[in-house]
């Protein structure tokens, strides 16, 4: 197993935009059983690499048993929302109704290169925003409202992770292609 530290909230890297990913190699599969083995232990619905601190585009997701994992998504969604309860890894303890579209179709590669399209409603739907935002240096409380968003903030600043010090970077021991932040 290889379970990594999760970057909290104030990282650098949770704010920038991943760099796709070229190279389908060891690296990468070494990657992905890392994310998927981190994700596991936390628990957590997905976790996207630049929580690791890798500034690359894949994610992992674990929904109503289902454990798979996506490169370089490119995702459809539908017209109709739902809202409801989100969380994150990277804000640990902290949850808000967040608004997401009900359905996506979320086409990319495997760890292998090869094409998947993975297709989902409500909750694989909202893991599949989700991490596809932390992949556009995204993170869900920028997607509430000034009210809520306002609450979300208070409620950073109040943990006890929240006003800690400035998280260490550690040099990552997957190849970041020259894009670690």
């Amino acid at each position: 197993m290889a379970v990594q530290p999760i970057r909290i909230f104030g990282d650098p890297v949770l704010r920038a935009t991943a760099k796709p990913v070229t190279t389908f190699d060891k690296e990468l599969r070494r990657l992905v059983k890392d994310l998927t083995d981190t994700m596991l232990e936390a628990p957590g619905a997905g976790l996207a690499a630049p929580q690791l601190g890798i500034s690359l585009r894949v994610f992992t997701y674990n929904v109503d048993g289902v454990v798979g994992h996506l490169v370089n998504p490119d995702l459809a969604l539908t017209d109709e929302e739902q809202d409801g309860p989100e969380g994150c890894l990277s804000l640990p303890g902290l949850t808000f109704d967040t608004k997401r579209a009900y359905g996506v179709v979320a086409k990319g590669f495997n760890m292998y290169g090869d094409p998947v399209t993975v297709e989902g409603t409500q909750l694989l739907s909202r893991c599949i925003q989700h991490e596809t935002d932390h992949l556009d240096g995204i993170v869900f409380i920028d997607r509430l409202d000034r009210e809520q968003r306002k609450a979300a903030l208070k409620a950073i600043r109040e943990a006890d992770w929240g006003n800690g010090p400035a998280p260490t970077v550690k040099i990552s021991p997957h190849s970041t292609f020259g894009t670690a932040r």
